[in-house]
């Protein structure tokens, strides 16, 4: 018999930059008091009102590199000069707490996760490229130039949706979040019964 705390997935909640998956994951969290996001770790500077253990696992690029070396990270990218991972240690933290894990990744650290986490539910979370765009154009801080790499990065992302388990279009947030909260307690409810077996 599965022990419940093996059998947790781990949701992965991938997208291209401007798809909503932040705004999706925070509309769906207060549903599910079983879910709890995952803390990821980075090298990169904390900031201001930044709690390590609760923001991020600040760690230095030695520390990093060490853990990497030693087969720490579930996953892990190198993102804008900094590192950022997901530990093992944080997946094992949340489930001996009795919660699934929830993480908010690019695609390709959320394809590394799907290869190498069984329990792993990828879900993809798209929207209308003309949406995308607005939206990076939008909220941009950075040049045109940075904003159209965004936007081509975004376009190559979309052709990796049928890579994934699911996929949630957030044409419409309220849908959306629906959608993606059915895809939850669709798999929570499937653990549970796996769990019992």
């Amino acid at each position: 018999m599965a022990s419940s705390t093996t059998a947790k997935p781990v949701f992965v909640v991938t997208g291209p930059s401007g798809a909503g998956k932040g705004t999706l994951i925070q509309l769906v969290l207060p549903r599910f008091p079983e879910l709890a996001v995952a803390v990821s770790a980075t090298t990169r500077e904390q900031r201001p009102g930044e709690e390590n253990g609760v923001h991020y696992w600040f760690l230095c690029r030695e520390n990093f590199d060490k853990k990497i070396e030693a087969g720490e990270f579930l996953e892990w990218v190198d993102y804008v000069g900094n590192r950022y991972g997901t530990l093992n240690s944080e997946i094992g933290r949340l489930r001996a707490v009795g919660k699934a894990p929830l993480l908010e990744l690019e695609t390709e650290g959320a394809l590394r996760v799907k290869r190498r986490e069984p329990n792993a539910v990828t879900i993809f979370v798209t929207a209308p490229v003309e949406e995308l765009e607005r939206r990076l154009r939008q909220r941009a801080t950075e040049s045109s130039g940075a904003i159209e790499e965004r936007i081509a990065t975004a376009r190559r992302q979309l052709e990796l949706q049928h890579s994934f388990d699911y996929v949630v279009e957030n044409d419409d947030r309220e849908r959306a979040a629906n959608a993606l909260a059915d895809v939850v307690a669709q798999e929570l409810d499937r653990a549970a019964t796996m769990a019992r077996q």
